[in-house]
């Protein structure tokens, strides 16, 4: 196991397309972009090129392939049939005495529609003139003033230079650190700056940014925008079904995205398919009527993303319901709510839950001392038959079992051991931080139309963390290769039995994790849905004349 690299800038990781599989880095350091870059995309092969011969030593635990040189004095290693699906190029390039030309031989070994990304310092940031101003400047040994830097870059000079490489800009983003102290630097220039025609707010865009982030390509991206609304965030299903898709496919250089509650938000005269996802709608009778007309007279394609069974929720009951019947297409979690759902609109996709990155392993560390973790909401009926049970295994193993209760205080206060911890309502980052501590993941459910419909998410969080799935066979038997990634109980004796294996036997239970982490990152990665999904909505965009004709031939029938 390599020692643990600190992690790479996340607004970098960002700007890398989450479905690019082919990746060259460009001083590479010691690896920790690849390392991150793989855990969002197990499939991704890293490659990279570092002139450090210990760093690059380092970067191979974690690169499929390393080259030890200058990328300057040589050829582009590593040539890959069809180019690289995207190429980083960070830090690297004020260090090259002609970096244009090297970027002009990285445009050639990149793919017809794949994207080169640039992190370059910003010359004009405030400090720089600071410095000038007082008489200051000099080199340092890092930073924006790095004493190897052979080539400054503006915003305007790079874009030249990228241009002049046979590259298209596709989008920039600054790097800034200290807004704050630009704002007032700007403030104290004010006069100069008016007096030489400049306006001081301009000014401040363009030195706030300490670097630049730039993408380009070789040929024009195809543009879609999407936007959509979100509910609150309650147990993660905004995080899993809007927040992370929405951030995947924002990875992705052609895809603009926002997430907004202003339904009359005008679409945009761009090319490309323009998608308004609304998330779990209650459209009801006229009120409902009315926000659908607006998004559509804005010229939107309106989706419903809904990942339960719709019939179990009492307000959409009253009056006549449009949440499905009156948008252009649906997508959900699971094949049976799909079929569901297929009765009120024929146009239906299913998009898994899927994890957006691996999680560092935590669990299995000590072995005297195994945390069962249980973290749901109004599931008495689920776990109240088997309480007994749980009870009695805990009193026999004492210490050596310990609960991990999160969301659910009914099931914690019917817990009879004193080795029980419990967390209220969280955010989706403290959950997952507190599922991932933990040995056993507990999944009951009953066997019912509700809970037939849900899907297996608490099975795959679980999973990335290396925890072991205690399930039940009601939507988890699909999901779960029972002894293999997940345990599956069939009654509360076979839950006593499993559960007292898993005490005794921490490294039957640690092989089992292993192997669902491992299903995780093969299958259930939101990487492996970003094509697919750009696809879906390409298709739908092409054919929204005939979805709208047969939205309003659902609604004047009532079918």
């Amino acid at each position: 196991m390599p020692a643990a690299i600190p992690p790479p800038p996340s607004d970098l990781l960002q700007r890398i397309p989450l479905s690019a599989l082919k990746i060259l880095d460009i001083g590479c350091g010691r690896g920790s972009l690849a390392a991150a870059i793989k855990n969002r995309n197990p499939r991704a092969l890293v490659y990279g090129t570092e002139e450090d011969p210990d760093a690059a030593a380092a970067a191979e635990a974690y690169l499929d392939g390393v080259a030890v040189m200058n990328i300057e004095a040589g050829p582009v290693p590593f040539q890959i049939a069809g180019g690289f699906d995207c190429i980083v190029v960070s830090a690297v390039l004020p260090h090259m005495q002609e970096p244009w030309a090297v970027l002009r031989r990285l445009g050639e070994a990149l793919a017809s529609d794949g994207t080169i990304i640039l992190c370059v310092p910003n010359i004009e940031h405030w400090s720089f003139t600071d410095r000038l101003l007082r008489g200051s400047w000099d080199y340092e040994p890092t930073g924006l003033l790095d004493r190897g830097h052979l080539r400054w870059f503006s915003l305007e000079s790079t874009r030249r230079g990228l241009t002049e490489a046979g590259l298209l800009p596709v989008d920039v983003q600054p790097r800034v650190f200290d807004l704050d102290r630009a704002r007032r630097f700007t403030q104290v220039l004010s006069p100069t700056l008016m007096g030489l025609g400049i306006n001081p707010d301009e000014y401040t865009s363009r030195a706030a940014a300490f670097q630049h982030i730039w993408r380009a390509r070789k040929t024009p991206p195809q543009r879609l925008t999407l936007a959509g609304n979100m509910l609150a965030p309650i147990g993660g299903v905004s995080h899993v079904r809007v927040v992370h898709p929405f951030q995947a496919l924002a990875t992705e250089p052609e895809v603009r995205v926002s997430v907004t509650d202003d339904f009359t938000l005008a679409a945009g005269d761009g090319d490309g398919p323009r998608i308004f996802i609304l998330h779990r709608p209650v459209l009801v009778g006229a009120q409902g009527m009315e926000l659908l007309r607006r998004l559509m007279d804005a010229g939107w394609l309106v989706i419903t993303e809904f990942d339960d069974h719709p019939d179990f929720f009492t307000v959409m009951q009253n009056g006549p319901q449009l949440s499905f019947r009156g948008v252009h297409a649906v997508q959900t979690s699971t094949e049976p709510l799909a079929d569901t759902l297929r009765e009120r609109n024929p146009e239906v996709m299913v998009f898994p839950n899927a994890i957006v990155s691996l999680p560092e392993v935590r669990n299995f560390a000590n072995h005297d001392s195994i945390t069962l973790f249980f973290g749901a909401l109004n599931r008495e009926q689920d776990w109240a038959p088997l309480m007994q049970v749980i009870n009695e295994v805990a009193a026999i193993a004492g210490p050596r079992l310990k609960f991990q209760v999160v969301h659910d205080e009914a099931f914690f206060n019917a817990l009879t051991t004193p080795h029980k911890t419990f967390t209220p309502i969280c955010d989706y980052e403290t959950y997952n931080s507190l599922l991932g501590e933990c040995e056993i993941s507990f999944m009951p459910l009953l066997d019912n139309a509700f809970n037939r419909a849900k899907s297996d998410l608490k099975f795959i969080e679980a999973s990335a963390h290396r925890v072991v799935s205690l399930a039940s066979e009601i939507v988890y038997g699909g999901s779960i290769v029972d002894r293999e990634t997940g345990l599956l109980f069939r009654d509360p004796e076979h839950l006593r039995l499993l559960l007292m294996r898993l005490i005794v036997l921490p490294e039957w239970g640690k092989g089992i994790g292993d192997n669902a982490r491992f299903y995780v990152a093969r299958d259930r990665m939101l990487a492996y849905q970003v094509a697919p999904r750009l696809a879906w909505y390409r298709s739908l965009w092409e054919r929204k004349d005939a979805l709208t004709a047969a939205m309003w031939a659902r609604l004047s029938t009532g079918a």
